[in-house]
């Protein structure tokens, strides 16, 4: 279950940098190499101190962390929806994407001309997120063109449901109201699923800083920016894509020692995927023995058998039951049989929702 996210932005303000920063994340993945899916596309590890410490208990023979799939989109600008740039071409790589990140400039620099003349966060925001509207109106659009009149005239309740849905969609798009701010019924949001609409999407804006601002953690722009997303319950991330462009090209130790004497906890990627997850509502369990140990993702509220189906279809047709510890007490006690003698593993049925952390032996029989 690999995250995927788009990323946004208006020229010049450091999506390309951050993008960059990404691609060469993965060098320091030893046992992922990075993977270049088409020349927008960047693989990287989702970075996991829990993993690490598997590896060093079970010295396996293979580690496999989850991913992150970063799709930089290129070209976007006012009117991108319309044709001008490459926008409207690039807009269709993101709809199948989990979330959207918003690159968004906050930092002063007269080296770096602004393509609207000056920096104002919101109003970068806003021209944005109006492109995004009218690429999904487009779509909304053809779609109803396509099927109003019959489903009108032969009154069939699902494509009547459709339009409706579709109808609501259009007015609140017409409005400048992304999808996402809309309520909808579990029908409804069936047949959105359909349509992969992009404002539909959870957003998070990545305010680009300058370097002491990171360090920091604000400035008077991104408090605007924070302002904006609390108004939608988006998320928001500073960091310096300058910054992190420079962390990248250092050895771990390094990095960890130039964070530390600069006054950083973690880097801005880091953050950014940690957002990421937290507003999609996802957490890991693991795999862990000997041969392998692997971290896997998946949506709060999975019930067992469905996360051992992320594994394998089998694993969830044929799910007997779970042998389950949790990473706090495999770490507490040291040691696998230690867990066991303090009657901290347990057996876990098929009604069992999978917690973060936790630590499988799926049993199953097909």
């Amino acid at each position: 279950m690999s995250l995927k996210a788009g990323i946004v932005g208006l020229p010049n303000v450091g999506k390309s940098t951050l993008f960059n920063a990404i691609t060469k994340k993965n060098i320091l993945a030893a046992n992922y190499p990075f993977a270049t899916i088409e020349p927008n596309v960047g693989v990287v590890t989702v970075p996991d101190y829990r993993l690490e410490f598997l590896e060093n208990l079970y010295m396996p023979e293979s580690v496999v962390p989850t991913t992150y799939e970063f799709i930089d989109i290129a070209g976007l600008v006012k009117g991108a929806s319309s044709g001008e740039g490459l926008g409207n071409k690039f807009l269709s790589h993101i709809r199948e994407v989990d979330a959207i990140v918003e690159v968004v400039r906050c930092f002063e620099n007269a080296d770096i001309t602004h393509v609207e003349g000056n920096v104002d966060p919101i109003r970068d925001i806003e021209i944005i997120n109006v492109e995004l509207i009218m690429s999904d109106l487009e779509i909304i659009q053809n779609r109803m063109n396509k099927i109003g009149k019959k489903a009108e005239m032969t009154k069939d309740k699902k494509e009547l449901l459709e339009i409706n849905t579709l109808k609501k969609c259009k007015e609140s798009l017409e409005k400048n109201i992304a999808l996402r701010n809309i309520e909808f019924s579990e029908d409804e949001l069936l047949i959105l699923k359909n349509f992969s609409f992009i404002t539909l999407k959870p957003i998070i804006y990545a305010t680009n800083v300058n370097d002491e601002d990171a360090i920091v953690g604000t400035n008077d722009y991104v408090e605007k920016v924070r302002e904006y997303a609390s108004k939608e319950k988006s998320g928001v991330i500073v960091l310096c894509a300058k910054l992190e462009s420079e962390l990248v090209e250092l050895e771990e130790t390094d990095k960890k020692n130039f964070m530390n004497e600069i006054g950083l906890s973690s880097s801005g990627l880091d953050k950014l995927i940690y957002e990421t997850y937290d507003l999609l509502g996802l957490a890991t369990f693991f795999t862990a023995g000997p041969k392998e140990c692997r971290a896997w993702t998946f949506k709060k509220g999975m019930s067992a058998p469905e996360c051992a189906g992320i594994i394998h279809s089998d694993f969830q047709k044929g799910f007997i039951r779970c042998e389950t510890m949790s990473f706090s007490d495999l770490q507490n006690y040291g040691t696998e049989l230690k867990v066991k003698e303090a009657g901290k593993m347990r057996l876990e049925g098929k009604e069992y929702l999978m917690q973060d952390g936790d630590i499988c032996y799926f049993r199953f029989n097909v």
